[in-house]
């Protein structure tokens, strides 16, 4: 019997020493978790789908990263900001404090992205933008970087493509008021127009509206009444759609141009024959490939998912990727210390092109320029810096 109790209470000690604590250890030691910041619900969430597909995909295909000869299991913790920027400051601060992650991609939308920005920055973890193109989401924040052109470069290329293939001479805008976004691409294409034509009245009007509008039928009246060559309308793909269609059944006939946004088959499923012709920026192309690797994302994309990719999706495709590059070169799981990698990125070889980021932590890449055709995306040219 007392052999027995003797045994019993090695158990017991050794129970108590390793048993519990131990794999909880070990459970912890070998997994980090990456956050996925992205509007999965209200006025966003079909562009917010669009790069979680494309960070899960990647996921898919490098599920784990080596540190210092240790294999770590990546997991996603994804917060829905639900297009709302109270929401996205609710769901990073979420992030930071109950998930914990090392590290955030995302968001889709600039406003949504800067809502979160400051408590990235408080909690010294690292965030990558996606396709979030306004200039302040890294403006004077240290932690936070992106793998997208940005809006002053693009609202160049679309007044170039207003001015040289259109020929306009004059423009109306009209913009989201309530999205950052919208209202820093238009005020730059506004400032390059100006400068093309060489007239400081050549954009005759610009109109605004706000987020989940309905009803343009008083701009598109002001439109109608001045006849302008052509319509900058960056905002989000429903609005626009909504907008374009509103204006053709007015008779309006001007050729509408828009940013990265439209790119998002909501945008042709709501504008139907109305957006024919439609001409947008965007940030890849799926026969246009810039790298070796954007021919294994295309392939893989429709393997997984069953259909062509969109330029959004593979910008998630490559925010993971370049997450765990920067891992890698940072040889640590530190958030501050994969901070510093991240800033120190140069010739970066993701499926959308080659990322070097300057101090802003922006990288400088080429913009392609698609046109709405038989009911589809169809590359027209790619416009370098």
């Amino acid at each position: 019997m007392k052999r027995i109790l003797g045994i019993i209470a090695i158990a017991l000690a050794i129970a108590l020493l390793f048993g519990c604590a131990k794999p909880a250890d070990k459970a912890a030691s070998t997994v980090i978790k990456f956050g996925v910041f992205e509007p999965l619900t209200g006025a966003n969430a079909a562009g917010g789908a669009e790069e979680l597909d494309g960070i899960r995909l990647a996921q898919g295909l490098y599920p784990t990263v080596t540190v210092g000869g240790k294999v770590y299991t990546i997991e996603l913790a994804i917060a829905d900001n639900k297009s709302d920027k109270v929401e996205a400051a609710n769901a990073g601060q979420r992030l930071v404090d109950s998930d914990k992650v090392t590290l955030v991609l995302g968001s889709w939308g600039s406003s949504l992205s800067m809502a979160a920005g400051p408590i990235f920055e408080a909690a010294k973890i690292p965030a990558i933008a996606l396709s979030a193109t306004n200039v302040l989401v890294t403006k004077d924040n240290p932690y936070y970087f992106r793998v997208c052109f940005l809006d002053p470069f693009q609202g160049t290329v679309m007044a170039n493509y207003a001015f040289k293939n259109v020929q306009a001479k004059n423009a109306v805008i009209i913009r989201e008021v309530t999205n950052d976004y919208s209202v820093g691409l238009a005020k730059f294409f506004a400032d390059s127009f100006k400068g093309l034509t060489g007239n400081p009245d050549a954009i005759l009007a610009e109109l605004n509206y706000q987020t989940n509008d309905q009803d343009f039928s008083a701009q598109l009246t002001r439109v109608k009444t001045l006849k302008p060559d052509v319509i900058f309308a960056p905002g989000n793909y429903t609005e626009s759609a909504l907008i374009i269609k509103q204006a053709r059944e007015l008779g309006i006939t001007a050729p509408f141009l828009g940013g990265d946004t439209w790119e998002i088959n909501e945008f042709i499923q709501v504008g139907r024959q109305a957006v024919e012709g439609a001409v947008m920026s965007a940030f890849f192309d799926n026969d246009a490939p810039l790298t070796p690797l954007s021919g294994v994302f295309v392939t893989e994309y429709q393997k997984k998912y069953g259909k062509l990719p969109s330029g959004t999706a593979v910008l998630g495709f490559d925010g993971y990727l370049l997450a765990i590059d920067a891992i890698k070169r940072a040889d640590s799981i530190d958030p501050i210390k994969i901070r510093d990698a991240i800033a120190a990125t140069k010739g970066f070889e993701g499926a959308a092109g080659v990322v070097n980021l300057d101090v802003n932590g922006d990288p400088i890449k080429s913009a392609v320029i698609k046109e709405v055709k038989d009911g589809k995306f169809v590359y027209k040219t790619t416009v370098a810096p």
